[in-house]
């Protein structure tokens, strides 16, 4: 009878498979834990980067408002002169 045989090159070939598998879903898992470490790298990053756009933000001059109030200034300071002739 062949059957013996041919039950284990079969029981071979599915440990071969098996092993295949595990293999590939190891490998996987490391790309998935490597892609969610790069995920919250990325999202630190993302508010690292946001905390010193606040900070820019913060510290910046107002240039619209000084534009507005030296453009009054100059007004007054015409009107004054066009008083004072």
């Amino acid at each position: 009878m062949t059957t013996e045989p041919e039950h284990a090159a079969l029981a071979v070939e599915l440990a071969e498979i098996r092993r295949r598998v595990d293999v590939s879903l190891a490998r996987v898992d490391g790309q998935l834990a490597l892609l969610d470490h790069r995920g919250e790298q990325s999202e630190e990053d993302v508010e690292q980067l946001a905390a010193r756009v606040r900070h820019l933000e913060h510290g910046r001059w107002p240039l619209r408002s000084i534009a507005a109030l030296t453009g009054v200034c100059a007004l007054a300071l015409a009107l004054w002169q066009a008083a004072g002739r």
